[in-house]
């Protein structure tokens, strides 16, 4: 039985929750070139993913029931490509303080670029996605997952800090978060005018962190995170020279100081 999500329908231009699907950014993909039938801020949503991918192609397999997958297609972007690297900070921004207002107590933060963390545990991952016409936007997030149904070690879910996840009023305060601060972007134009570049420092565990970055080319850097540029980039100090990176894998060595 699929989720039932009128939270989500009062939001979303147009909703879609299946029962199960191999990934709902793929599924979303297909009917991207639809413009007509699938507007900007149409959503496809699951309980039950079985072939999601995150970031550099890995696998995103939860049990049914352990997590939700939501893909969310934005077609009204800024004008900038520059400020459409903010698109997946703005997703984590939006995600961030949905979790945070179902998780009172707990520290919710974003690991730049795309990882949601509560008490430092990794427990929500999101992919965005280019096409012709659009930007597809996914993320997973474990509700259900106990601990054993954990991925990594550090990995966590609302069950396994003692929560019931409301999964309707989370994605419909996701959304709502998401297009205020996409509208904001693409009115000012830039993120710093917007209120996004603060909005993103402010929940950003990697300011401030000793970090390893995984670059292309089988390189890494390590270094102290200093800041996000204004495009969105990670400036990291490392061997007396700030670095600006715009993708690659980071592990936090050691957390930021309070």
């Amino acid at each position: 039985m699929s989720m039932q999500l009128p939270l989500t329908g009062a939001v979303a231009s147009r909703l879609l929750v299946l029962s199960e699907t191999g990934s709902t950014n793929a599924d979303l993909r297909a009917r991207s070139a639809d413009a007509g039938g699938w507007p900007h801020l149409s959503v496809i949503a699951t309980e039950s993913q079985t072939a999601g991918r995150g970031r550099l192609d890995r696998s995103w397999i939860a049990p049914p029931g352990a997590a939700i997958a939501v893909s969310v297609l934005l077609r009204e972007l800024p004008q900038r490509p520059e400020a459409r690297g903010w698109i997946p900070l703005a997703a984590g921004v939006a995600m961030s303080d949905a979790i945070a207002a179902q998780l009172p107590g707990h520290d919710v933060a974003v690991k730049w670029p795309n990882d949601i963390l509560v008490d430092g545990g990794k427990v929500c991952g999101i992919l965005a996605e280019a096409t012709t016409e659009a930007v597809i936007v996914g993320t997973g997030v474990n509700t259900g997952m106990t601990a054993s149904d954990l991925p990594v070690p550090t990995a966590t879910s609302f069950a396994v800090l003692g929560a019931e996840a409301d999964a309707d009023r989370l994605i419909a305060d996701y959304l709502r978060g998401l297009d205020r601060l996409l509208t904001a972007l693409i009115d000012a134009g830039d993120a710093v005018s917007s209120g996004l570049h603060s909005a993103a420092s402010a929940r950003c565990a990697t300011i401030g962190a000793e970090v390893t970055v995984s670059l292309p080319g089988d390189r890494s850097l390590q270094g102290t995170a200093l800041s996000l540029d204004e495009d969105g980039r990670l400036m990291v100090l490392a061997d007396g020279v700030e670095h600006a990176v715009s993708a690659g894998d980071v592990v936090h060595v050691r957390p930021a100081r309070d």
